[in-house]
């Protein structure tokens, strides 16, 4: 006995420096991978028309705000006049100088693109930019997981050019014929903000769970304006083939892997009762304005630009509001 115990006690004395030798390696993978960083660039393209310039800068602020609630994100927003081929070429140049191989990265497009039947391309001031420019650029970005968020009309018809391994591209639309406006951009957003998107209650926002609350919520304002829908939103994440609206067959396990974003601090300000509040008030009224410009044609121009100014700056006034 005394020297089964004697073995006992040498083979426990042996095993525990191993045991911590393990679990400080695993600690120290673990550290490392908590301090891998994400950048995000967001850019709001050109609006043509106030009412869609306003909206489109705003859901930009709107994801400044968001994404630059985590200390450790690298935030890139480009809106106005900065919303330039030229100055998105330096921001993702400035992204591939800086970022590393274990770092994240999230690009998001919202506004107006175009899709002549071979070639999207997203409208910005100036000269517009290409889905094969855009491809190009993110190519030269060392990290490894990547994700482009393109939310504007005719998106659909720039996932083929930028698919690739290890990137999840994310359309508003199913092809680039779907052409009108879309109002996908203001869900995706709202994702961001709204805790309830995180439906496995993991205190985190996946791409895919933001990508389902914003499709629901596109599906059922068409529905609530008796509309048919003129835009699908659709993905690819597994770097080839035809994009999907559901996850199946291998599609949307990188998209449900992907963390967007970490609720803690923004979890608590989107729970704060008055911004909720104006966050509601918000919704509303860009519901408001998409109504009107749905019922325009049939409607008097004097009485629809009354309304829609009164919209518009009622509007500015929440957003302000939001921003302090």
């Amino acid at each position: 006995m005394a020297a089964a115990a004697e073995v006992g006690c040498g083979v426990s004395r042996s095993f525990v420096p191993f045991r911590i030798r393990l679990l400080a390696a695993i600690a120290w993978f673990v550290a490392l991978q908590a301090h891998a960083a994400t950048f995000y660039v967001t850019v709001a393209g050109l609006g043509g028309e106030p009412d869609y310039e306003q909206r489109f800068t705003a859901s930009a602020k709107d994801l400044d705000k968001v994404f630059k609630a985590d200390s450790t994100a690298h935030v890139f927003t480009l809106t106005g006049n900065q919303a330039t081929s030229a100055q998105l070429k330096e921001t993702l140049n400035a992204v591939s100088r800086d970022a590393k191989p274990d770092d994240d990265f999230v690009l998001i497009l919202i506004g107006h693109g175009s899709f002549d039947g071979a070639e999207y391309k997203f409208n910005l001031v100036g000269p517009d930019i290409t889905a094969n420019e855009i491809a190009t650029m993110c190519n030269r970005i060392p990290a490894r997981r990547q994700l482009i968020v393109d939310t504007t009309s005719a998106s659909g018809g720039a996932i083929q050019a930028l698919e690739r391994s290890g990137r999840g591209v994310v359309a508003a639309t199913k092809s680039g014929t779907e052409k009108n406006a879309t109002v996908f951009a203001r869900y995706w957003v709202e994702a961001l903000q709204d805790p309830a998107a995180d439906t496995d209650k993991s205190d985190s926002i996946s791409a895919m769970e933001a990508f389902t609350y914003a499709t629901k919520k596109t599906g059922a304002f068409y529905d609530s304006q008796k509309r048919l829908a003129t835009e699908h939103a659709s993905f690819d994440d597994v770097g080839h083939g035809e994009p999907v609206r559901e996850a199946s067959n291998g599609q949307g396990a990188l998209l449900s892997s992907f963390t967007l974003l970490r609720l803690g601090a923004s979890q608590q300000a989107a729970n704060d009762p008055a911004k909720r509040e104006l966050l509601v008030r918000k919704e509303d009224l860009e519901q408001k304005i998409d109504t009107l410009k749905y019922q325009k044609a049939a409607m008097d121009p004097a009485d629809y630009k009354k309304q829609l100014t009164e919209a518009l700056l009622e509007l500015a006034k929440v957003q302000e509001g939001l921003d302090k």
